[in-house]
């Protein structure tokens, strides 16, 4: 390195080459999945608020109203409630094809016979 004066600086000499570094980043943070959009569907019992919960968005157990079988992390699926209430309390999350064929299902206390 030249000075104004047009000398070389004598430290400048002594410093060996150095490779550049890679920049160290956090890993990202992956982001949000999108929900679908709340849609109101009308039934012979009433109007829904349906939403689709896609695979990557499910992270916990819940257990189907519908089969009464557990949805699973990672498994698409519908979050159901009256389109009435506003609450989560009346929220239900139902296997896509368990809300299809509920109107086809016997109501509760059927025993099969």
């Amino acid at each position: 390195m030249t000075s104004r004066t047009g000398a070389h600086c004598s430290r400048c000499h002594n410093l060996a080459p150095v490779s550049p570094r890679k920049a160290r980043r956090p890993p990202a943070k992956p982001l949000p999945v999108p929900l679908g959009l709340p849609r109101v569907q009308e039934w012979p019992d009433g109007d829904w608020v349906v939403r689709q919960v896609p695979g990557a968005a499910a992270a916990k157990t819940y257990r189907c109203p519908g089969c009464d079988q557990e949805v699973r992390p990672g498994v698409a699926h519908l979050v159901v409630w009256p389109a009435h209430t506003e609450g989560p309390d009346e929220r239900r999350h139902w296997h896509n094809s368990c809300w299809q064929r509920r109107p086809r299902r016997p109501g509760p206390g059927w025993t099969g016979r």
